[in-house]
C-alpha cells in the first residue's frame, strides 16, 4: 500500500507504529483483527484507509477513542524501489475468488501515495505496469545502446512568463526510417518549433518496438474488458491497433533532473491516446494526479476535489514498461520527481533512460489541421479545469513558447468522432 508517514510521538502501543510504517496491508488487518475481535473484514479495511494505515489509530477509532493529530506529516523520500503484497489482494469475495470492485480514491491532499505492484498501480491509476519485461541481456544491450547516444541529447528551450528556461532533462527524438525523419524536421512543430534532430532507430530500439506493440495491445485489450464501463473503448478513443511510430528518449542524470506536472501533447496523437513507456537504467518515481474541476460555490465538493487530486508515486525500476492507458491524458498529470537520493545502476550510474513509444495518426498529420496567424500548424489540447467544457478539444497557438515570440491568439474547438477522427467543418474539409 501507500507510504504511510506519521509525526513520530508516544504510542500507547509502541510496537503499532513499526507495522504501521512497513508492513502490508494484510499484516495490518491482521493485526487489526486481533486487537478487535469479531470485527468485519470491510469495517477494519475502512477504518485502516481512513486512518492511512496506521493500525494504532484504526484500533483507537474503532474503540471510540480520538485519533485526531493536527501536526502535518513530515515528508517521506524513498531511496530505492521495493516489492509488496498487493492492496487488491484484500478484497475477495468469501470464497476467496477476487471479484471486480469501484475502489475508493486512496488519495488525500498534501499527502503521496506510493503504489508498487501492477495490481494497486491499474487499480488506482490509469496505468498498468510490466515488470522484468525484457529478457535482462536485450534490457542491458538497449541501455547500453542509449547511454552512448545520451551525450549528444539535447535540452529544449522555452518561454515562459518573458523569461526563456531550459528543460530540466536532456531529450531526443526517433522515427522508424530517413523518410520519416526528413517528413518530421519539414512538417512536424512542437510548441511552435521545428525539432531540427530527428533520428532513425538504433538497432536495439527497432528489434524492441514490437514485443513493445504486442505487450500495450494486450494491456489496452484488457484494460477495456475489465475496466471500462460494458467492456467498451471509450468514446474517442481509436478502435485499431497501436502501431508505434515514433519515440521520445528522454535521460534524467541524476536525482536532480526531473520534468513538472504536464499531460502530454495530443496534436499528432489524437484524442485518447496510449502510450507506452519503457524505463531502463535508475529506478525514480513517477508521479501522477488526477485533474478534477473544482465548484468555487461548493466548500464540501472543493475539498473532496482537492484530496481526489492528491499524488500517486509508481515507482518505476529498469526493465519495467508502463503503459499510459486512454484515459490518462485528458484527465491526469504526470512528472518524474526529483529525488533527494538514487540508488545507482550497475550499468547506468546514476542515469535514468526512459523510451516513450507514440502511435501518431495519419489524420492527425500538420498538412490536415489549422494553422495560425503565426503560418505555423497549431496544438491540440483538451479542456480539464472549466468543469463547463471539460473533455473538450480545442486548437490553440503555441509561438508564445518560443524565446522572442508571442502567441497570436489563435482559438478553435475540435471535433472528434467516436473514434477520434477529426470532424472538420464544411468549409475546411481536408
Amino acid at each position: 500500500m501507500e507510504a504511510f508517514v506519521t509525526k513520530k510521538r508516544q504510542r500507547r502501543t509502541p510496537q503499532l507504529d513499526q507495522y504501521a510504517e512497513e508492513e502490508s496491508t494484510e499484516v495490518k488487518l491482521a493485526i487489526l483483527e486481533s486487537l478487535q475481535p469479531g470485527m468485519p473484514q470491510d469495517v477494519l479495511l475502512d477504518a485502516l484507509l481512513s486512518c492511512e494505515g496506521n493500525v494504532d489509530k484504526a484500533a483507537a477509532s474503532l474503540s471510540g477513542v480520538d485519533t485526531t493529530d493536527t501536526t502535518p506529516p513530515p515528508l517521506k523520500r524513498f531511496k530505492s524501489v521495493g516489492y509488496q503484497s498487493s492492496i487488491s489482494s484484500t478484497f475477495r469475495s468469501p470464497s476467496g475468488v477476487e471479484k471486480p470492485v469501484v475502489p475508493r480514491p486512496l488519495t488525500k491532499k498534501g499527502r503521496t501515495l506510493h503504489l508498487f505492484t501492477p495490481e494497486d498501480i491499474e487499480a488506482h491509476t490509469p496505468c498498468s505496469i510490466i515488470h522484468n519485461f525484457l529478457p535482462a541481456s536485450q534490457a542491458d544491450a538497449l541501455l547500453r545502446e542509449l547511454l552512448e547516444e545520451a551525450p549528444t541529447y539535447w535540452k529544449g528551450e522555452f518561454q515562459m512568463f518573458d523569461r526563456t528556461v531550459l528543460s530540466p532533462h536532456t531529450f531526443c527524438f526517433y522515427v522508424k526510417d530517413e523518410q520519416a525523419a526528413d517528413e518530421q524536421r519539414k512538417d512536424y512543430y512542437y510548441q511552435g518549433a521545428e525539432v531540427p534532430d530527428v533520428r532513425t532507430l538504433r538497432p536495439e530500439m527497432r528489434k524492441v518496438s514490437l514485443p513493445v506493440q504486442d505487450a500495450v495491445n494486450s494491456e489496452i485489450e484488457r484494460r477495456i474488458r475489465d475496466f471500462y464501463p460494458g467492456g467498451k473503448k471509450l468514446r474517442h478513443q481509436g478502435p485499431n491497433i497501436w502501431e508505434p511510430n515514433c519515440a521520445f528518449v528522454n535521460v534524467y542524470s541524476g536525482g536532480a533532473e526531473n520534468v513538472g506536472y504536464h499531460a502530454d501533447q495530443l496534436t499528432y496523437l489524437g484524442p485518447r491516446p496510449v502510450i507506452g513507456s519503457l524505463s531502463l537504467g535508475v529506478a525514480r518515481e513517477f508521479r501522477v494526479r488526477r485533474i478534477v474541476p473544482r465548484d468555487k460555490d461548493d466548500k464540501n465538493a472543493d475539498d473532496a476535489a482537492a484530496d481526489t487530486q492528491g499524488q500517486i508515486a509508481i515507482h518505476l525500476p529498469h526493465n519495467s514498461l508502463l503503459v499510459m492507458h486512454a484515459e490518462m491524458q485528458e484527465e491526469w498529470k504526470h512528472s518524474i520527481a526529483p529525488a533527494a537520493s538514487i540508488d545507482p545502476h550497475p550499468v547506468a550510474g546514476n542515469k535514468r533512460i526512459n523510451i516513450t513509444y507514440r502511435f501518431y495518426r495519419e489524420s492527425m498529420h500538420p498538412k490536415y489541421t489549422p494553422r495560425c496567424k503565426c503560418g505555423v500548424p497549431v496544438s491540440l489540447k483538451c479542456s480539464m479545469k472549466s468543469a463547463v467544457n471539460r473533455g473538450r478539444y480545442m486548437w490553440t497557438c503555441d509561438m508564445g513558447y518560443q524565446p522572442g515570440q508571442k502567441n497570436c491568439g489563435y482559438f478553435e474547438w475540435a471535433e472528434f468522432d467516436d473514434d477520434g477522427e477529426p470532424i472538420w467543418p464544411e468549409n475546411k474539409k481536408r
